[in-house]
């Protein structure tokens, strides 16, 4: 079994009611991938706010933007392979509000 990142981009429901019921039924679907031994680390969703750097010694700028495909939050999942971590991603709530599941294979580094 592979460590894969699950990026989430996009998909912010509109009403409160309709958030409340996004958010049973993320809590529903991680349960499922824990509950199967794939969750790893559920993750936090992350704050619109932020800063970009692009080197070391260029200027800090605000930063990331929401129209630029905004990333609101991260799990850490485990399966077979790549495709297998894909069609796990498949049952993600976010598709039902219009946003992406990313899927990145987590390198090993032997040190």
């Amino acid at each position: 079994m592979k460590d894969f990142l699950f990026v989430y981009r996009g998909g912010r429901p509109g009403s409160a009611e309709e958030m409340q019921k996004q958010m049973q039924r993320w809590m529903s679907w991680l349960k499922e991938l824990g509950e199967k031994g794939h969750l790893r680390d559920k993750g936090e969703p992350l704050d619109a706010a932020g800063k970009v750097l692009r080197a070391a010694d260029a200027p800090i700028t605000d930063g990331p933007y929401a129209e630029k495909d905004l990333v609101g939050g991260f799990s850490l999942v485990r399966a077979s392979d790549l495709q297998a971590a894909a069609e796990l991603a498949r049952g993600c709530p976010i598709f039902l509000s219009g946003g992406l599941v990313e899927v990145r294979p987590v390198m090993q580094m032997n040190m």
